[in-house]
């Protein structure tokens, strides 16, 4: 068993929901905790294609992660 404390406003939003879905306040709470929890197990779009990313086009494979850098060295460049 775990307890915890919520900010006012937040025990209102939570009451509110369970409410609205007409489940109790800790359903919603064993829920939402059960989603946020199998959301961090999946790999994000960007770790499941970052080795894609920019590769094919240009040649580059760091062309997303670097872009910032890459577009100061083609002004300085252009500007020499």
């Amino acid at each position: 068993m775990i307890t915890l404390r919520l900010d006012p406003q937040l025990e209102k939003y939570i009451n509110t929901m369970a409410r609205n879905l007409g489940v109790t306040k800790s359903e919603l709470i064993r829920r939402s905790i059960a989603e946020h929890l199998a959301k961090l197990d999946k790999p994000s779009p960007w770790e499941l294609g970052k080795q894609y990313f920019g590769k094919y086009a240009s040649g580059f494979s760091n062309l997303s992660a670097d872009r910032k850098e890459l577009l100061k060295d083609k002004i300085r460049a252009k500007r020499k």
